[in-house]
């Protein structure tokens, strides 16, 4: 398969807008924003390559999304001087615009695509990207195209919701090695040369926090205490994960105390870093080192694809009603079981439990906005367990993401959560609350990790 064919797999024109007379292709990075191994910033090139025209890619941060703070707004604008570098060596425009007060008009977007011949933009199925790419596309005259950036191999390759890691992994091995190769390096053959725009924001390191605090945003979330964003931070972090814990990953990584796991995860949340980037580096460095990788790899794509997947087909990511019947069934047998002990999602939120474990996990999650996967799922079974009713849980888990984690608001997250009522597994022992559903003990996590250990560092 060529570039080209493997490009085409992955866009999508949402409406029947015709290209016109233009200044530019617009890029609109919703949620790939980077340079390397972008389908989408591949694809504006290859259309403005055609048209004879420059691309313009436009970055917007609004103060009006849900849970709008401090940790999320740093980690991005910590991304931005780089990415304006970086096009600018390339011949590609950019304009960030931040919308700092509620009042402030909210038009920047509009106002670009207006000059533009074509408009495109990220194929995404979760979070703000779902909504716009559903209401704006038929507000334009200009075509509209959704490029997946975000899986190796693209989403429309599966025509249903697949019902769990063991269905979607041999569709996956049978094409695998068609996507999993370097991507064409964009190139724009028109430089665009027009001044800057009003619109435009200039960010720097020194004034970031300055930027941060004007904004009409939730102040009381602070920045992260662990991650800083960006793609040279990625680059960074996979350069670390590869040197220090890939060989250790498959024997370490459920071992929370270790810290052997890549930590990308709030890096392929916010497009700094692509799946296809880690998995070539990994590959690449396995077979100079001469390491089995096969479980990063299961997590980093499969695993990783299975959630896209559900997130690109399932109606809802957020409701119960999301879950296979069997599991919904369990769940309403169960739902009247009296609970040993409840918890208010405040007193979740504080990290106000009798579990020093589960405290911890959640005191990581306030401090760093990530939980270690393993100790993640732990975290949401027992948040089940302690709920007045099963709807009450899941509502508590997604606004704690929603507020705190660098790696919510993703298809992983809607995925993994609804994985603790039972999405993408089997049905186990019958037991009370969780009926059929898997359940998970503070007995066994001590058998199977170091929990004193993890409290020390998160106690």
């Amino acid at each position: 398969m060529t570039e080209t064919e493997s490009l085409t797999k992955r866009v999508r024109q949402l409406n029947d807008g015709k290209m016109q007379p233009g200044k530019y292709i617009l890029y609109w990075a919703q949620m790939n924003r980077r340079v390397e191994a972008n389908h989408g910033l591949a694809f504006a090139a290859e259309l403005a390559n055609q048209q004879g025209l420059p691309v313009l890619v436009y970055e917007g941060l609004t103060c009006s999304y849900p849970n709008a703070n401090d940790r999320f707004h740093t980690f991005l604008l910590e991304g931005v001087e780089e990415t304006e570098r970086r096009l600018a060596k390339m011949g590609i425009g950019y304009v960030f615009h931040l919308r700092r007060r509620k009042s402030d008009p909210n038009d920047a977007f509009y106002r670009l695509a207006g000059e533009a011949s074509a408009v495109v933009t990220d194929d995404y199925p979760a979070f703000v990207a779902r909504e716009h790419n559903s209401r704006v596309p038929m507000k334009l005259r200009v075509p509209y195209y959704t490029v997946d950036s975000s899986c190796i191999v693209p989403m429309s390759h599966f025509e249903k919701q697949e019902y769990a890691a063991y269905t979607i992994r041999p569709k996956i091995r049978r094409v695998i090695e068609e996507h999993l190769r370097p991507p064409t390096p964009v190139r724009a053959k028109k430089r665009y040369e027009a001044r800057p725009s009003p619109l435009h924001t200039r960010v720097t390191p020194e004034k970031i926090a300055s930027l941060v605090a004007s904004c009409e945003i939730d102040h009381s979330v602070a920045p992260s205490a662990e991650f800083r964003g960006g793609s040279r931070e990625a680059t960074r972090r996979l350069q670390l994960f590869l040197k220090n814990n890939l060989r250790r990953y498959a024997s370490k990584s459920n071992q929370p105390s270790e810290n052997a796991t890549s930590n990308l995860s709030p890096y392929l949340h916010f497009g700094h870093i692509s799946s296809l980037q880690i998995a070539l580096a990994v590959r690449e460095y396995a077979a100079d080192h001469k390491l089995l990788v096969e479980e990063f790899l299961e997590e980093l794509i499969v695993r990783r694809e299975l959630a896209f997947n559900f997130a690109r087909f399932a109606p809802k990511l957020d409701s119960l009603d999301s879950l296979p019947n069997w599991a919904l069934a369990t769940l309403r047998k169960h739902a009247r079981d009296p609970r040993p002990m409840i918890y208010t999602r405040e007193q979740f939120e504080r990290a106000e439990t009798h579990d020093e474990l589960w405290n911890a996990t959640q005191r990581e999650m306030l401090r760093t906005g990530k939980i270690h996967g393993y100790y993640r799922m732990y975290w949401g079974k027992k948040i089940i367990e302690w709920s007045a009713t099963h709807d009450e849980a899941l509502e508590t888990m997604i606004h704690i993401h929603d507020r705190y984690a660098l790696d919510g608001r993703d298809p992983n997250t809607y995925t993994n959560i609804l994985w603790c009522f039972g999405l993408h597994d089997r049905p186990w022992a019958e037991r009370p609350i969780f009926g059929m559903v898997r359940y998970m003990s503070l007995e066994g996590m001590r058998r199977k990790t170091d929990v004193d250990a993890y409290i020390g560092v998160n106690g």
